[in-house]
């Protein structure tokens, strides 16, 4: 069983920077394609962006482009966000997730197979 760990949530003024870190307990990632996802209070868990196991292919919502930046050093078994430009409305709940059978899972739930347990990100106005 593969457990996901993300660190690296808080809380951020509007316009703020946030590094997010996700790296698997007892197993490498780096045969697996990867992807962040997030909840807002209220809402259905929304995609944000995957990137492909070898890091070459990356997709992002259109929400995040241009502000996000998902990398992976499979060197370290860690994948990365880099949120710039955070808006209020990035505020939610970001998971990481990891799929076992898709090289670029994409932004598709059911593709994933591992999920962390989330961490809070908060941007104020």
């Amino acid at each position: 069983q593969v457990q996901l760990v993300e660190s690296g949530g808080g809380l951020v003024q509007a316009g703020g920077s946030l590094r997010l870190s996700c790296a698997p307990s007892g197993r490498t990632f780096s045969s697996y394609g990867m992807g962040w996802f997030r909840q807002a209070p209220g809402k259905e868990r929304e995609f944000v962006a995957t990137i492909a196991w070898g890091g070459g292919s990356k997709y992002y919502s259109d929400s995040v482009k241009g502000r996000f930046t998902i990398s992976r050093e499979d060197a370290k078994n860690t994948m990365y966000l880099q949120m710039n430009s955070l808006k209020p409305e990035d505020t939610a709940v970001y998971y990481c997730a990891a799929s076992t059978r898709y090289r670029m899972p994409g932004n598709y739930i059911p593709n994933y197979d591992y999920w962390g347990q989330g961490t809070q990100v908060t941007v104020s106005s």
